[in-house]
């Protein structure tokens, strides 16, 4: 490979000195610089459904590349605990109603007497966590995590009546000075996030303050949705806090459950039970802990929606027994789901910088400006059959030009797994280290040729592959030309028919050649005069 081209070490701290004045001041957003990763902030609030489980760990596992603010316990439409005074809830159109169960009005919905799986994942982290710090020490201690950990609005679907630890934790850091954006994650419903934002309204509505609170919330607080599990976005956040930004990613890799179910081959062969079983539910404490088909577990005991720990029983069996089958049975051990991945997989230090702009696209997805923005709510998701039919079908909805990072985020996600159980640095894989040499955000002409050069280590010395790639996020709409793209030393030229104020996004990506192979990028973004 070509020698890259040396840079003296005072002036290119000087030029980005002088970069970064210059992009604050023309409303470029600083970029997350592999020397200087920036931990973007974020609360995780969830409900006890077995995916918001998996998709705990392995954001547990990534919490090297987050500042976790919050871990928040939240209800949904199909999981509230009830306020054990004996009142009984129904939301019409909620799985109850539309599976015909005739259980409710009832006291409480597939919520576990002393719920506690949030403090179930960081208590097995924390037998892990001995190993993790060897291989990565921006790993939160588990004493940290565990004082994070509050009960939200959790007594009844979609409420938000009242003040709750949950609520006052998500209000705290709403309201704090701490720069940078807050993203507030809702796995479950969204009620916790609401009673937060109610009660900072009913606080300051009246006040001189109030115009200044909206305006710093606007600009702060970025909401990840997965889903209106509640509705409470559609009925209080939005009309109340439409300035809020919220992202709904439209091209994510599905992580959710079915993705077996018409995966692609290269995709299929890392959700089969030999890979998951080698991989991941293996692996000590925390695959102990993660949920896949036939594992013998249940949430709640008795849940009629729940019958993934079952094994050896067909679908016809299952109704039989009175369980409804919404997903199609699949083999022992297999995936069984991480449904929420897509609203924290962007905020990974992979050098992608996805959390930058909703637009950027990265192992989460993305959202299209060409699309209407809209909270997909589950309340009229039809009968089981119906929902085991649309998951069927989901793999075929994802864009063809969305790059698939699927196998990336696997691997990434089986590598970490092995750090979880291996006590020696030197016996696990560790990712490359990708630089692009010079700025990250960068003014050209139509017709300019630019080089790019890069920079590529591998702390296990490792061999890797490097190309140069287009990321097809930006909004100048056609492919670009990249000489020399598998070379640490390549060349792009811009066309002549890129017009003013579009852009182009360029990847500089490697992979190593360890066990799992591990991939990193960085992203440099043009923009034509």
């Amino acid at each position: 490979m070509p020698a890259t081209i040396p840079i003296q070490k005072t002036m290119f701290s000087r030029c980005l000195i002088l970069l970064f004045h210059f992009f604050t001041i023309t409303g470029f957003s600083w970029a997350q610089h592999p020397n200087d990763p920036v931990k973007p902030r974020i609360i995780i609030t969830a409900d006890p459904e077995l995916d918001d489980n998996n998709s705990l760990i392995r954001l547990l596992l990534h919490s090297t590349d987050m500042d976790i603010v919050g871990l928040v316990y939240a209800s949904s439409g199909f999981h509230w605990k009830g306020d054990g005074k004996g009142t009984k809830w129904y939301v019409a159109g909620r799985e109850y109603d539309r599976f015909q169960m005739d259980d409710c009005p009832c006291e409480s919905w597939r919520w576990a007497k002393d719920e506690r799986f949030i403090h179930e994942v960081v208590e097995a982290y924390e037998k892990a966590y001995p190993n993790l710090k060897v291989h990565h020490s921006g790993y939160p201690t588990p004493e940290y995590l565990k004082s994070i950990i509050r009960y939200g609005n959790v007594e009844f679907d979609g409420d938000f009546s009242k003040d709750t630890p949950g609520s006052d934790l998500i209000r705290k850091a709403i309201l704090d000075d701490k720069p940078g954006k807050l993203f507030i994650t809702a796995w479950g419903g969204a009620s916790t996030i609401a009673r937060a934002l109610k009660s900072i309204e009913d606080d300051y509505q009246n006040t001189m303050l109030w115009d200044a609170i909206k305006e710093k919330i606007a600009r702060k607080v970025v909401l990840l949705p997965s889903g209106d599990q509640d509705d409470t976005f559609a009925s209080y956040i939005k009309p109340h806090w439409p300035d809020i930004e919220y992202r709904q990613f439209s091209h994510s890799p599905n992580y959710g459950y079915g993705t077996q179910i018409n995966a692609k081959p290269e995709n299929a062969r890392l959700l089969t039970a030999e890979w998951m079983q080698k991989n991941i539910s293996s692996k000590g404490p925390l695959g102990e802990q993660y949920r896949v088909w036939g594992d013998g577990k249940q949430m709640v005991k008795g849940d009629k929606v729940d019958y993934f720990g079952f094994d050896g029983i067909s679908n016809e069996q299952l109704r039989e027994m009175g369980y409804k089958v919404w997903m199609p049975v699949q083999p022992k051990g297999s995936w069984l789901g991480e449904g929420d991945n897509h609203t924290f997989m962007n905020m990974l230090g992979n050098g992608l910088r996805a959390f930058e702009d909703a637009t950027y696209g990265g192992w989460g997805g993305r959202t299209d400006p060409t699309e209407t923005a809209e909270v997909i709510s589950f309340s009229g998701a039809g009968d089981a059959d119906a929902m085991a039919n649309q998951l069927g079908n989901q793999n075929n909805s994802i864009s063809l030009e969305y790059p698939d990072f699927f196998p990336m985020a696997q691997h990434d996600f089986a590598a970490r797994m092995q750090w979880s159980v291996t006590p020696k640095y030197k016996n696990a894989n560790h990712e490359p280290s990708v630089e692009i040499l010079g700025p990250l955000h960068v003014m050209v002409n139509p017709g300019q040729k630019v080089p790019l050069f890069g920079k590529v280590s591998d702390p296990d010395g490792d061999k890797t592959t490097i190309k140069w790639w287009q990321f097809r996020v930006g909004t100048y709409p056609n492919p670009v030309q990249i000489a020399d793209a598998d070379t640490l030393h390549a060349t792009i030229e811009i066309p002549s028919d890129a017009k003013s104020g579009q852009t182009i996004h360029i990847i500089l990506e490697a992979t190593d050649s360890g066990s799992p192979s591990l991939t990193r990028y960085q992203r440099v973004i043009f923009t034509i005069r």
